[in-house]
Order: structure tokens, then sequence, then C-alpha cells
């Protein structure tokens, strides 16, 4: 049976072409990928390359991917994170179907299953403590020390696991372990844990468990009892698969599937450490999971990054089996680049300076046409107010400018947007010798912004009339972390303190205002924004994406 993938333009790895000779050799019929979470925090975007990967995969080839969650250990697991994951998969463009599995699914079969080894000779309980097991597994370099319970006899082992299963013993006290290989050059090989004691309320099971599954065990058997046919993981779990093929061998499972490691995502700017994403949430360095300057799938959906943007940053990434760091341009590109196309345009000042243009008359209000996207004519057009009171930005007037500094200044003529020449004729000043207010001047002939007499000007700002635009806060984002490779052991010290600018006494176009939309928009030189979830009728609230062009590399060179 030979099986062509229905979409080519995801490329080819070496993962897939090891899927297609799977099918071409008839090894398999179907292939079943899984994407298996622990449910202990939010999804970020490294796990958005390997769903890509794995239900992608499924997708091509006429198979299916199984959304299954490791909830193997009930002290760091909650609702909140299951929910999460599942909306954040779906978000992505992907869907499981039917096929929702949890690891607790096969919590009594694993039990047998232990009972098995220990009865075959392959399993001991263990009384040392945590320390002395870590310590007795010995070094790269020099060998482990066998345990002085690792000869109990069977019927002694079994008795006491099936104690530990009763919940008799404290948290501590015992373990289950492999009785493999303590010479063995794999520490992972080196007797590892398979259950430990562990009092805790389980999200799904309640207190029926007093006895845990390790990962290293739950894993391959899931995947086993699933009839998963390739278990795509990241390279740290390299040096597990002898563990894993171990434990498929020795038990009874149903089906022999079989790992691929391929490498995880890093990210300049970035850690995709989910102890360190915990931190910067419980510590309060990010206002939580969704924070938008956190590499989280719902951090990027609230900073109103399209899920198309990601797909298609982790199909350019590619899929290798050694670890790299990917520039975040990239990632910046890729959302650039969709919403470019996509999103339509509309003005905002951000920072507000207001202009009276004195020879236009008091009280007139006139309606300009603007464009809704410059490459898109089917996006249509808007009406935009006109009088005599407008906002700029407060970056697009000096007083004194450069030589090369066309924007508006005394006696220099600009072009607003859609509408008029204007020339600044005064300036007026607060006590403190800030500029707070223009007088300027407009030729009515140049309405649309051309002149007949067919004199030009150097600059075309934004604007917004001052009665009839908006306020709103604005959210302008940057990279969380200061440095290319911050240090995950003192990350707070890389923190960007910059990564945050609010600015809240913007105003946007009435249009904007009132529309309920959460689709993506550009305002018009300053970049891509979208509504947030605080915004409110009364408060307006809008998430910088991205801006037009990177300059945040370059502002961190300068220092």
């Amino acid at each position: 049976m030979t099986t062509e993938p229905a979409a080519a333009e995801a490329g080819r790895d070496f993962i897939r072409d090891i899927v297609q000779a799977d099918l071409d050799t008839q090894k398999h019929s179907r292939i079943v990928t899984r994407f298996p979470p622990e449910p202990n925090g939010y999804l970020h975007i490294g796990h958005a390359k390997s769903i890509a990967l794995n239900f992608g995969i499924a997708q091509e080839f006429g198979g299916k991917c199984h959304l299954r969650f490791d909830d193997t250990n009930p002290t760091r697991e909650e609702q909140e994170y299951i929910d999460s994951i599942q909306a954040d998969v779906r978000w992505l463009g992907y869907d499981w179907g039917t096929d929702l599995y949890y690891a607790s699914d096969y919590f009594e079969r694993l039990y047998d299953w232990a009972e098995g080894l220990i009865k075959a000779g392959h399993a001991y309980v263990d009384d040392q403590s945590q320390e002395e097991i870590r310590v007795s597994r010995g070094t790269l370099t020099e060998p482990g020390k066998n345990s002085p319970f690792r000869d109990r006899p069977v019927d002694e082992n079994l008795d006491l696991f099936r104690r530990m299963k009763a919940g008799e013993f404290p948290n501590g006290a015992r373990v289950l372990r492999a009785k493999i290989d303590m010479a063995s050059g794999n520490i992972n090989m080196r007797d590892p844990v398979l259950y430990r004691i562990l009092h805790a309320h389980h999200p799904r099971t309640g207190d029926k468990w007093s006895i845990y599954p390790s990962y290293d065990y739950a894993h391959g058997q899931s995947d086993a009892i699933e009839g998963i046919t390739h278990s795509i993981c990241t390279l740290e779990f390299e040096d597990h698969r002898p563990l894993y093929e171990w434990l498929l061998d020795k038990l009874p499972v149903p089906s022999k599937p079989r790992q691929y490691e391929f490498a995880r995502l890093n990210i300049t700017y970035t850690l995709l450490s989910k102890r360190v994403l915990t931190q910067l949430v419980r510590e309060g360095h990010v206002a939580g999971w969704d924070d938008p300057r956190m590499p989280t799938v719902a951090g990027l959906k609230r900073r109103g990054v399209p899920p198309a943007a990601v797909r298609e940053f982790v199909k350019r990434i590619g899929v290798a089996k050694s670890n790299s760091v990917v520039d975040v341009g990239m990632l910046e590109f890729c959302i650039r680049e969709l919403l470019n196309k996509a999103a339509e345009r509309r003005m905002a000042v951000l920072r507000p300076l207001k202009v009276v243009i004195e020879n236009y008359p008091e009280g007139q209000v006139e309606e300009l046409e603007a464009v809704n996207h410059p490459d898109n004519p089917d996006a249509g057009t808007r009406r935009i107010a006109f009088g005599r009171e407008l906002y700029i930005e407060q970056d697009d007037f000096m007083e004194n400018p450069p030589k090369k500094f066309f924007r508006l200044s005394p006696g220099n003529e600009v072009r607003l947007r859609y509408a008029y020449f204007i020339k600044c004729t005064g300036v007026i000043k607060n006590d403190a010798g800030e500029v707070v207010e223009l007088r300027c001047t407009y030729d009515p002939a140049t309405k649309g912004g051309n002149a007949p007499d067919g004199r030009k000007v150097k600059a075309t700002m934004h604007w917004l009339p001052a009665a009839q635009s908006r306020p709103a806060e604005i959210r302008v984002y940057n990279q969380l972390f200061a440095k290319p490779s911050p240090d995950a052991g003192n990350f707070a010290a890389d923190i960007n303190p910059q990564s945050l600018e609010v600015l809240s006494d913007a105003r946007i176009e009435v249009s904007v205002a009132e529309s309920n939309s959460n689709e993506v928009m550009q305002f018009e030189r300053q970049g891509y924004f979208v509504r947030d979830q605080d915004s409110t009728p009364d408060k307006l609230v809008f998430n910088r994406t991205i801006g037009l062009r990177d300059t945040f590399a370059k502002e961190v060179a300068k220092g």
C-alpha cells in the first residue's frame, strides 16, 4: 500500500520519510500518532511544533492523532490546564475527534502489569530514600550500586507493593523499581523507578490511588494500549528509548510502538522551560499564563497572533535531528507576512499632540474617504471625519528638527493622509516647556492629499479628529527578555524592563471603537493591534500584536 501525503506543501523531513516507508512496506496499514501533554501548565510554542508534527502527519497520511493527557502526577495537575490544552490545540486548527485519552484511564492495567514484572523477577520494592537512590545510581563515568533491597523475594515484593497500593505507607517510604542493570552506561537503565507513593487527590480518579506510575512507565504502555504506531518525542527522550523498548518487551502489551526523536524548539529572546514559565506566573513577573509577552499558545492568541502564522512558522523551521536556536525574527516575519495581507487598515494616535487648524471654519466637519486595505479593493472604504481640531503623534513634530526630519516642524508642510496639506505656524507650551498644542493652516486645494500646482511634500502623517475619535488604552508589547540567550537559572535578571508600555491616552477611530470585532487590524504607521479581553464599552483596550518592522533588536543593541 502506497499513500501519498494529502498536504504536499507541508514539506518532507526524516520522520515523514519513515512514516512513508512504513506504509510502503506495509509495516503499518494506518498511521496513529499522539500528542501527550502533562496537564501541569499551559502549552507554549514549542508544544505547537509537536502538535503540528503529530496532527499534521496524521492528516497528511490519512491516519489519526490522539490527544492523551499523561496525568500521572496529581500534585501538579489541574483541570484548568486540561481545559486550556484542549482549547489551544483547537485554536491551532487541529482536532482529535473522539480520540481523547488519559494515562489514568490505564491505571488498573498498568498496576496489573507491574505485578507481572514483580512475579517475573523484573521489579522490586526499594526502601531507600529518594536521596539514597539518587546517590547509588552513580554518575556518567561511574556505575551505580545495587540497592540492599534488590534481591528481595518475589512474595515479599508483591506484599509490599500491594500494601503501597492500599495506602499503608507514607510518601517517600518505598518505591517500585525495575530490575535492569546498575552498571549500564545509560543511567536511565539503572533500575529506574516505576511507582512511587503519593497520597494526593487526582483530578479524575479522586483518592482511589495512593501510588502513581512514573512518566517512563506510563508513557510507553499507554502508547501500546492505544495502538500508536509512531511515538514522536523530543531529543531529551532519546536516552529513555532503551527503557521504553525494555518495558514493551517485558510486558504483555497489545502492540509495539516505536519511538522517534526530533529536535525541540529553541527561540532567541525566549525561554520555553515549563519551570521558568510557571515561576514567571507565580512570582508575578507577568499577568498570567495568557500574558501577551508569554510564549504560551494562550499568550500568542491574546496578543493577536493568527494560528496560521504559528503553523507557517513551524513549517518553515522544519523537523531536524539536532538542536539549534531559531531567530525570533522568523516567527515575527510569519506574523507580519500574514497580517499584512489580511488585516484591514485603521488610524490610531498612540501619543496624541493636539493640532488646531486656524483657517479651517469653526464648527465645520466633513467626511473623507479612506481605504480599508490598499492591496484589496474588495475590502471597500470607510468615512473619517475631519475638522478644525485634530490629533497627531507627538513624534511627528519637532520644534528644532535635524536636517533629515521631514515631518511637521515650524514652517514645514506635510500631508495628512486622506486629507490636506498642513503647515505649522505656531507652538504652544506648558509651564514645563513641553509642547502641548500646535497651530497650523491648511490648503483647501489639496483635498485628498494632492496639490493641484504639483508641489510635493516629503511626509505623509496619520491623524484623527479630536471630537470624532475615541480614547483607548494601548498596550505595546516587546520581547519579555532583553538578551538573545536568557539565563534559565537566573531569568529574572534578564527580563526586559521595556517589555510592556501602557499608553492610557491614545485615540482611535470611531469605526474601531464601535466594532466588536476581535480581528487584528493595522494601525497605519504603528503596527498590528487587536482588542484585548479586558476591553469594555467604557474602556477600550488594544494589544500590539507586532510592529510594522523589527526595531527591538536594534534598540537592545544600543543599550
